[in-house]
Order: C-alpha cells, then sequence, then structure tokens
C-alpha cells in the first residue's frame, strides 16, 4: 500500500491562484470530474482561460484577497510569487494553502498503477504519446499533460480506470510531492540551476523519485541517468535507448516523407512492432520508443501500440504546425532550454524548407545568464533569428542580463522590444518556403497567432 495525501472531505470550494497555468488546467479538470467548485485568478486573458470558464470555472483576472470569497482551500502553482495578495490573504483567513505539487500527490496516489514521466527534456510529448496511446486503446486512463492532446481535447482527463498517467516535473523538487508506481526517466540536463544549484544535485532528486516506485523505465544511454538511477532503490529496472544493450531499442530506423519516420521496437531480441511517427527529430523516435515500452508494459498489445501511436500528431506547442501565411510556414514550440532548441531547430532544418527563422522569447533571467553560450550555440543552427526581452516570470533581474546578450554573439541577430514588431519584421523579410519557428514556454505563442493573421500591415503589404 502506497503512501496517501487525502484533500479533507469538509473542501468544497477550491480557488486557484496562477488557474491559467498549462499544469493548473488538468488538475482542475480532474477536480471538476470530481465534483469541486473551482474558482481561480490569473492576471493573463488565455485560450486555458477560455475553456475554464466553459467548464464552469469562475474565472477571475488580476489577483486581489477579494477573490477567495467561499473558498475552503487554496490552490497555487510553485510560479506565484511570495508576495502575491492572495497568498498572503489566505494565509490572514486561516485558508488552507495547498501547492500545485501536493495536490497532483493528491490525485496520484489514489490509483492503482500511476505513472510519472520526468526529465528535463521530452516529458510533455512522452506523456502525450503514453496517453494517446492509453486511451485510443481503450485504457480509460486518468491524465495530467503539459501540453494540450488533441485526441482528449485538453490538458488532461478524468478516466474511469486505475490507471493515472502525469508529467512529473523536476522543478523544485515538485515530483518528491507525488506517489509513482512506475517512473519514466528520460534524461537529466543541466536545468533549474537557480534551484539545483549543479547538476549532481537534480542527479539526487531523481533518484529519490525512482525510488519511491516500485518499477523504472529510464534512459539507458543517457550518462547522468544511468548514474542516478543505479543509486536509486528500486526492485524493477528496465532500460530504452538507442543502443540494442537496452531492453527497448529502435531498430531499421527509416526516414520517410515530410515529418515521418518509422521504425521497429524491439525487446532485447524480439521485434515487438514497426512503429510510425509523423513528429520530426530523432529525438522523437527516442520519445516514442519509450511511450511503446511503457503502454507495452502496461499491458497495451503491439498492434494496438502501433495503431495508436500514428494517430499522434504532436501535443500542444511541441513543433505544432499552426498554419501558412504568403507560403511561410508557422511553427510553436515550447522550447526554452538549449537542449530543446538544439533539437528543435536541427529537426526543423532537416525539413524541405529555404531557410529556418528561429523567434525565440527567453524564460528567466537566471537560465539566461547561466546557460548563454548553450544558447548561443542551439539558435545559430538557425538562419535567421529574432529575440524578444527576456520574459523574467518568478525572478528578478539580479544578473543585469538582457537579451542583447545573446543576440550580439549570433551573427545576423534581430533583437525586438515586443511581440508586435517581431511579428511585422518576420513577415516583412521572411520568403515562401520559409518555416518559422516561434519558441519558448512563455507566451511567445501570441507572437505566432500575430503574424497568422492576414490583417496585419506586414502581411497584409505583401505581393
Amino acid at each position: 500500500m502506497k503512501n496517501s495525501i487525502q484533500i479533507p472531505p469538509e473542501v468544497k470550494h477550491i480557488h486557484c491562484i496562477g488557474v491559467g497555468g498549462s499544469g493548473m488546467f488538468p488538475i482542475i479538470q480532474i477536480l471538476l470530474s470530481q465534483g469541486y467548485e473551482i474558482s481561480g485568478s490569473d492576471n493573463n486573458e488565455s485560450d486555458i482561460l477560455a475553456m475554464e470558464r466553459q467548464l464552469g470555472v469562475k474565472v477571475t483576472l488580476g489577483h486581489s484577497p477579494e477573490n477567495l470569497s467561499g473558498a475552503d482551500l487554496v490552490l497555487y502553482s510553485a510560479a506565484i510569487m511570495a508576495d502575491n495578495p492572495e497568498l498572503a490573504a489566505a494565509k490572514e483567513r486561516g485558508i488552507p494553502l495547498w501547492e500545485r505539487a501536493r495536490m497532483l500527490g493528491a490525485i496520484s496516489s489514489h490509483y492503482g498503477e500511476s505513472v510519472g514521466v520526468c526529465g528535463t527534456h521530452g516529458k510533455t510529448t512522452v506523456t502525450a504519446m503514453l496517453t494517446q496511446i492509453l486511451y485510443g486503446a481503450g485504457a480509460d486512463p486518468s491524465a495530467v499533460i503539459g501540453g494540450k492532446l488533441r485526441a482528449i481535447g485538453g490538458y488532461g482527463r478524468a478516466g474511469k480506470s486505475d490507471l493515472f498517467v502525469y508529467e512529473a516535473c523536476e522543478f523544485r523538487d515538485t515530483f518528491l510531492s507525488t506517489y509513482p508506481d512506475t517512473a519514466v526517466v528520460l534524461n537529466i540536463d543541466d536545468d533549474h540551476l537557480d534551484y539545483f544549484g549543479t547538476v549532481e544535485n537534480a542527479m539526487r532528486s531523481f533518484t529519490k523519485f525512482a525510488g519511491m516506485a516500485r518499477r523504472v523505465l529510464y534512459n539507458g544511454d543517457d550518462e547522468n541517468t544511468v548514474r542516478a538511477m543505479a543509486a536509486a532503490d528500486t526492485p524493477e529496472k528496465l532500460t530504452f535507448g538507442w543502443r540494442e544493450t537496452n531492453d527497448f531499442w529502435p531498430a531499421d530506423i527509416q526516414r520517410q516523407d515530410g515529418l515521418c519516420r518509422s521504425f521497429t521496437l524491439m525487446h532485447r531480441k524480439e521485434a515487438l512492432c514497426r512503429l510510425t511517427i509523423h513528429v520530426p527529430g530523432e529525438h522523437n523516435i527516442l520519445n516514442a520508443a519509450a511511450a511503446a515500452a511503457m503502454a507495452w508494459l502496461l499491458g497495451v498489445s503491439p498492434e494496438e501500440i502501433a495503431r495508436h501511436l500514428e494517430a499522434f500528431t504532436g501535443a500542444g506547442r511541441r513543433f505544432e504546425v499552426l498554419g501558412k501565411v504568403r507560403g511561410v510556414t508557422i511553427v510553436d514550440d515550447y522550447a526554452h532550454h538549449p537542449a530543446e532548441l538544439a533539437a528543435t531547430l536541427r529537426a526543423a532544418k532537416e525539413l524541405d524548407f529555404r531557410q529556418v527563422w528561429a523567434v525565440f522569447q527567453p524564460f528567466t533571467f537566471s537560465r539566461t545568464y547561466l546557460l548563454l553560450e548553450d544558447f548561443v550555440s542551439a539558435l545559430s543552427i538557425a538562419d535567421r533569428v529574432v529575440l524578444s526581452p527576456i520574459m523574467g516570470s518568478r525572478e528578478k533581474n539580479q544578473w543585469g542580463i538582457r537579451s542583447s546578450d545573446l543576440g550580439e554573439k549570433i551573427p545576423g541577430c534581430v533583437c525586438l522590444p515586443g511581440f508586435r514588431e517581431m511579428a511585422d519584421y518576420v513577415m516583412e523579410n521572411a520568403q515562401e518556403g520559409d518555416l518559422v519557428i516561434t519558441l519558448g514556454c512563455g507566451d511567445i505563442y501570441k507572437c505566432a497567432r500575430m503574424m497568422l493573421n492576414e490583417k496585419s500591415p506586414a502581411a497584409a503589404s505583401r505581393p
């Protein structure tokens, strides 16, 4: 019997600070399905807020103590600043405060098979792939995904089975508040160093997470992951990776037209099934192998795995093709760490486009400062680079870092003050056959929408 945390029985109305976050929305979907009344607040309008209103959530723009009216419990995300007026008011009034990770823990602890997908890169894609396979195969899972999955019409779902799949984020050790039965560990890289300080400290947290599970499926070709998992006290350990020495690995990889790739998923020396994916990049072959292997371990037949993985066309904001304007293809991607940017831009360069534009919004001052040279290397893969100001989010700029410090190291890079200027510049200069990718985990997707808007002055002026 695994550990458990329960929402107090007297709680009927839950108020969510930062209700528009992609990580908060699937939690809210599950809570709504369990009969809770939900209200929430956020600073910026978004598609998520619109969807939540349709589900019956009372949403308020702006944070104020008045928004807590009737709340029995206040839920907030780790990105909420300590001086938030609603947090302060809840403390003064004695209303219980739960961080999002604790609520995810409460949800995960009540399922017989909770699968926590973690790693510096690829969490959302693998969680979405696995959810799509399980949902399509009739396993009826509950899920919490960091991106929108078309197959389920949202960022998560409340199923009726005893199976729960969730994205387990290492940021500030939030995943250690959850209760995995199986841990999927994709990779461990140098991210969130403002919290961890060193990669070794991050590795220790991943070791703890895997040690909470009875089974772990991990990347046997990632050095940091291998070292971290060797120290994990997990009864069953399985690996996936590129090499034949892993328990699961892709063989006979073939690139087909466009975004399509195919490979044979091997289980040791046995061929399980031939898989086809419609998302670009070598990294997504490994993501698909991990998701397919996990689905097989959960009892899904190889035939069902192949059928439903082939139907996967990507999670929201993961190389999401938004449309075309005057022959220019617009794509949006969540990549915000140098390794993710490099993987996305390399995948883009493999495709048949004239030039690849990287339109990037750096996220957090600390990451930009600490990984500056890595960002330069990754963004330089693109043919053209356009930068927005850094989105500081939860941080104050104690490093004095600016986008121009990054841009001046990238030949031909342009730094512009806002999305309107960026969209107009790109559409004035991009040519037919170009690929434009907006990149970042903030609100850079708004820039992509501006480029898609035919009424924009720049778009309208093009022949």
